[in-house]
């Protein structure tokens, strides 16, 4: 089986000095090999290309076979990296606390806590609001996808 961290090594070495981060690597027991990318200015095609290359190119199929798949982090996953909240500063979020409690709203700081204006909410009749959550109550957050 290939080992996880030795191909984080290769993608870090191919990464260092780009911003590039990686968000998720995986290596099943199958040797199947998922890494996902980000950075703060995006990540291309090309860049998944010249790491797939790079990790590809370092590895012997003649030892071990594998499948290799490099993406960019989706915009429907999950942030998973706190550089993935300081990139979607200004985006609406949807965010599921450890309590249960879920937050939606803009995210408008990424700091040493995570600060969201929530809208007014004449249900609960409650006014715009900013709340400050702290990073180990974050249990999920997702960008909300809109086509305005």
């Amino acid at each position: 089986m290939i080992n996880a961290s030795n191909i984080h090594a290769l993608v870090d070495e191919k990464i260092e000095g780009t911003g590039m981060f990686v968000v998720e690597l995986t290596v099943s027991s199958s040797n199947r090999i998922v890494i996902e990318l980000d950075n703060l200015e995006g990540v291309t095609i090309d860049d998944c290309v010249q790491v797939s290359r790079h990790v590809e190119s370092s590895l012997d199929r003649e030892t071990q076979d594998f499948e290799l798949q490099v993406s960019s982090a989706g915009i429907d996953k999950p942030l998973r990296d706190r550089r993935q909240y300081v990139k979607n500063v200004g985006r609406e979020l949807r965010m599921q606390l450890n309590d249960g409690a879920e937050l939606k709203g803009e995210l408008i700081e990424a700091g040493e806590k995570v600060k969201l204006k929530l809208p007014a909410s004449k249900k609960k009749k409650l006014p715009e609001r900013e709340e400050l959550v702290e990073w180990e109550n974050i249990k999920e957050a997702k960008i909300i996808i809109s086509f305005k």
